[in-house]
């Protein structure tokens, strides 16, 4: 879990700026038609020829975002690009560029970059989107890296999160709360990893949750998916705070309201079971829990034959008039009011 510190250590002063850049970059290859000129010049040069860019940014700080103790740097480059390309899917276009900057403080070699960059090129390699650029520099203090995505979709066929209309099904991908309790799990053992150096945590009866914590996957299916089915939704957005929030966050620009089914919510075993062991509701966890980037979208009714007993698609609710309010309505029935309770990193 935890990594090896004695690793060989080579000190990024005796590369500088530039043969940094080179060195971390040099096996990346450009292979989408639009990317003309990527890492080398002042500005990467793009051609979309008519078609719409997308673009969006992330900072993830150490200490806020990751944890270094248990997040292996080959994870964590990995993440921070899923991170970005979530964005991208959930306007419902298709990820076509990245760039990376990053500060790291003096206590990190240049072995530890290029596990980093390891992370990344793998991800690249997977969602097929090409790294253009970036920055590197110093850190008083920790990792900071600063990700942006970029895309591309037809105009007709770009998703906002303000098209839901009364009577839409809400509908979301995968199951919910997963990457919450990996985080719980993870924590309580750093801290009996505190306490006792020479235990070795039993992660397997956690390898799920754990690991949809430490590589999460964009949903990038999804929308290849919809794209398959002929079902375009009508507003759509990724959880990354947490569905409460992001369920209001539909609502508010929308203008609707909303009314969320308990018992429809998808959980996996692993999610319910590890819920009990920590004494929490996974509903709760399901709610608030955020780092999911899965997609949360709405459709017109008449596409839910298109979605029906599909494994990857749960219809969790439907949308109201906005007078009605955004409700969860219990498994007893009852409806509360939903809250914003997702992560938010201002919090002390």
């Amino acid at each position: 879990m935890l990594e090896d510190k004695n690793t060989q250590r080579t000190s990024l002063e005796s590369l500088g700026e530039f043969a940094l850049i080179k060195h971390l970059t040099q096996h990346f290859e450009l292979n989408q038609e639009s990317s003309l000129k990527g890492i080398g010049d002042d500005a990467a040069v793009l051609d979309f020829k008519g078609t719409k860019t997308l673009v969006s940014t992330d900072l993830l700080v150490e200490g806020v975002h990751f944890d270094l103790s248990y997040m292996p740097l080959k994870h964590l480059g990995y993440k921070s690009v899923m991170v970005n390309l979530s964005d991208i899917y959930a306007m419902n276009a298709k990820a076509t560029q990245i760039t990376i900057s990053v500060a790291v403080s003096n206590r990190f070699g240049l072995e530890a970059l290029e596990e980093f960059y390891a992370g990344v090129a793998m991800a690249c390699k997977l969602y097929q989107v090409d790294l253009i650029g970036g920055d590197t520099t110093s850190s008083t203090k920790g990792m900071l890296i600063s990700v942006t995505a970029i895309g591309v979709a037809n105009e007709d066929d770009i998703v906002y999160r303000s098209g839901a209309r009364p009577n839409d099904l809400l509908v979301v991908s995968g199951d919910l709360g997963a990457p919450y309790l990996g985080l719980q799990v993870l924590e309580r053992e750093k801290e009996v990893f505190k306490v006792n150096p020479a235990s070795q945590p039993d992660l397997e009866p956690y390898q799920y949750i754990v690991e949809r914590q430490l590589k999460p996957e964009a949903r990038k299916d999804i929308v290849e998916l919809l794209d398959k089915l002929e079902v375009k939704p009508t507003a759509m957005i990724d959880i990354s705070d947490g569905l409460s929030s992001e369920i209001l966050h539909l609502c508010e620009q929308s203008g609707v309201g909303c009314n969320l089914f308990e018992d429809k919510i998808p959980l996996d075993p692993t999610v319910i079971s590890t819920a009990e062991e920590f004494k929490m509701d996974s509903t709760m966890i399901a709610l608030s829990g955020g780092e999911e980037y899965e997609l949360l979208f709405t459709i017109d009714q008449k596409d839910f034959d298109k979605i029906k007993g599909n494994p990857n698609l749960t219809v969790i609710g439907h949308m109201t008039e906005k007078r009605e309010g955004a409700h969860l309505v219990t498994r007893a029935n009852t409806k509360i009011p939903i809250q914003a309770q997702g992560w938010n990193s201002f919090q002390e």
